[in-house]
């Protein structure tokens, strides 16, 4: 059977190089492409018998050429055209670098340090307002104070951790 591949392939090689390239529009592809239909035709011969391997062969072209263009397709999809370096070069990193992490931490630090300096209802008020959100008068009534306390104690608090930042940032 292999005998037979072989002259059909020799005699039907231009007929299927120029279907493919009808197909992909490259000659050296078209090329490739054939001869990878061929090779893929001699291994199924060696698994089953084919009863039509010309028709056999010129599908396995067939659905290579088709394979290849759906690649290209989504090659063309995701990768980046030269063109198109520059631009995405120019997209800002939202990575935190290690430099603006130490000088994140060193500005929590400070922070923490300036409001533990704070009296512990103005540190509570502070605490219960901004990371849990609650408002001046819930406020008020769970410390038992009013909520013009309330805005005191954060308003002092606060002014204490921003001198300390001040200062931080001036050292």
């Amino acid at each position: 059977m292999a005998t037979s591949l072989d002259t059909i392939f020799l005699d039907q090689r231009a007929s299927l190089i120029g279907r493919v390239f009808r197909l992909v529009g490259c000659r050296q592809t078209a090329e490739d492409l054939v001869q990878e239909s061929y090779l893929r035709t001699v291994h199924a011969v060696r698994e089953r018998p084919i009863a039509h391997v010309q028709a056999f062969l010129y599908q396995t072209a067939r659905n290579l050429a088709l394979d290849h263009l759906r690649r290209e397709r989504t090659r063309r999809n995701v990768e980046v055209r030269p063109s198109e370096a520059g631009e995405i070069a120019e997209i800002a990193d939202t990575a935190v670098s290690t430099e603006q992490r130490v000088i994140d931490m060193e500005r929590l630090k400070a922070f923490e340090r300036a409001l533990a300096g704070a009296p512990v209802r103005a540190q509570q008020a502070v605490i219960l307002n901004r990371l849990h959100g609650w408002s001046y008068p819930r406020i008020a009534a769970h410390l038992g104070v009013s909520p013009n306390t309330v805005y005191n104690d954060i308003r002092a608090a606060l002014a204490q951790c921003f001198d300390a930042l001040m200062r931080l940032e001036e050292g």
